[in-house]
């Protein structure tokens, strides 16, 4: 068993939670707005009142995280905000996790709303910290609309990180 922290709750993030939930693991899922906490609790995880534009805010969130996901290839909003979380937003949330009980990070890329390059960038950043820092990490792909094929490939990315142990 896992705690695993999901920075962007949105549908993608609960649906996994859901998933990794029923799989003994531990769920915490980050929103802005408190008005988000029912719908987050009822996929099986915890709700943080958090926001990646404010990084401090997440500080709280990565007590006694095992992984963490930084899941916004589906966010929606202005072209810098969206920059913002795939850039210095990004950056700053994987230097938290440096000192940190966190093994490993997840990084969602998969062709959605997202600009191809502001994915390539956060691609980039993602692979530089972390491989400056010795954590281990994965980029999650799935062609627009395979949400489905998007869920099984971020359930085996955290397999594969938590080294191919079975919940429970």
């Amino acid at each position: 068993m896992a705690r695993i922290l999901i920075v962007g709750g949105g549908s993608r993030g609960r649906r996994l939670a859901g998933e990794l939930a029923r799989g003994g693991h531990l769920l915490r899922i980050t929103t802005r707005v408190e008005e988000r906490r029912a719908v987050i609790e009822s996929s099986g995880a915890e709700c943080s009142i958090a926001t990646p534009m404010q990084i401090g805010t997440l500080r709280p969130a990565l007590e006694g995280t095992t992984l963490a996901c930084w899941l916004f290839a589906c966010a929606s909003g202005g072209q810098e905000e969206l920059r913002t979380l795939h850039g210095s937003r990004l950056e700053l949330f994987l230097h938290q996790l440096i000192d940190t009980p966190v093994r490993g990070f997840i990084y969602d890329a998969a062709a959605g709303v997202v600009p191809a390059e502001l994915l390539a960038e956060g691609q980039r950043i993602v692979r530089s910290v972390t491989e400056r820092n010795a954590i281990p990490a994965r980029v999650l792909g799935a062609a627009r609309g395979d949400n489905a094929g998007w869920v099984e490939g971020a359930r085996g990315a955290v397999e594969s990180l938590l080294g191919g142990r079975q919940a429970g």
